[in-house]
């Protein structure tokens, strides 16, 4: 398996502080088709970055293959809406992901 990080471009900068109701329920329906593969473990993370340039969506995601990955981010309803969406994809090349159930209490780790 191979992963990636994903970047969704919204259709302006001030999207995430402006977007109208019409735009909102395309969220919805974005976050909707995501968070099945989230709990799957498909999706190890996603969610809106608030970047003061402009904010955009991120996630990282396991794929068999960069064609599989695309074939997923083109039937999110982002992209289907037509309204702007575009993704940029990003292969990682090596990853380490924390375990899913914490192995040490958090104050017993040292930096």
């Amino acid at each position: 398996m191979s992963h990636f990080l994903c970047k969704l471009k919204p259709p302006r900068p001030t999207f995430l502080s402006d977007m109208s109701a019409d735009e909102g329920l395309v969220m919805r329906r974005h976050r909707e088709y995501w968070t099945p593969r989230v709990e799957i473990g498909v999706v190890i993370a996603m969610g809106p970055v608030a970047d003061p340039a402009g904010a955009y969506g991120v996630a990282i995601i396991e794929a068999p293959s960069r064609d599989a990955l695309e074939a997923m981010l083109a039937s999110d309803p982002a992209i289907l809406s037509k309204a702007g969406f575009s993704y940029e994809i990003f292969p990682m090349p090596a990853i380490a992901v924390r375990p899913s159930l914490p192995l040490a209490p958090i104050d017993s780790v040292t930096p």
